[in-house]
């Protein structure tokens, strides 16, 4: 394993290479869902959830649906439907441990990213969880998400990525199938195809039911 030789272990060793400091990114954090925020949120099909547990293990989960799938309930709360998945139920656990939560909100075709961070918790709430239904579909539990700052990021990490711009990207020939992958790691005796044909059924018939 590699092992550097020359680590930053404070915030002055990072203002020495670094010193500005630019009022607009140290200002432009707020505490609550203002409007800017809010439309944004309502537009986003896709975000990724951060927790950690009590031992300091990270999880990043991604999370997607039609745009505004997160319910902004007022402006200091924000709730996520859970839909059927791999029952780890990572995030959940490190919640249940920790209660920390940060969030990235993406929209297509836009540069910028909004980020969310706070508490969370995972809610039953019949009433909740009715309005984030999707075809009829009620989640089993929701992320009920209490809000302590979000803002704006610049576009500068999707532009350089050229995320939008699918002419741009690498050929995916090559990769490894997901069901190849889990195979190997996962040490599975079936072949191949079948553990395919049971993701691809998963696909299908398992987005909003178990």
């Amino acid at each position: 394993m590699y092992q550097p030789t020359d680590v930053l272990t404070s915030e002055a060793q990072l203002r020495e290479i670094l010193p500005d400091q630019y009022p607009s990114q140290t200002g432009k954090v707020i505490d609550h869902i203002d409007g800017h925020i809010r439309v944004w949120i309502e537009h986003s099909p896709f975000l990724t959830m951060a927790t950690v547990s009590s031992t300091g293990q990270v999880d990043v989960s991604p999370k997607g649906d039609p745009a505004g799938f997160v319910k902004v309930i007022d402006d200091k709360t924000l709730a996520i439907p859970d839909r059927p998945g791999n029952h780890r139920f990572d995030s959940f656990l490190n919640i249940m441990q920790t209660g920390r939560i940060g969030l990235v909100f993406l929209v297509p075709n836009r540069r910028e990213v909004v980020r969310v961070a706070g508490t969370a918790q995972v809610a039953r709430d019949l009433e909740l969880r009715q309005q984030l239904a999707v075809n009829d579909k009620v989640p089993d539990f929701a992320v009920l998400v209490s809000v302590e700052e979000a803002f704006y990021h610049c576009g500068k990490a999707v532009i350089r990525s050229k995320l939008w711009e699918p002419e741009s990207a690498m050929p995916i020939e090559g990769l490894p199938s997901y069901a190849a992958a889990v195979k190997d790691h996962a040490k599975l005796d079936d072949p191949v195809e079948k553990i395919n044909s049971l993701f691809m059924l998963n696909e299908q018939y398992r987005l909003y039911d178990e």
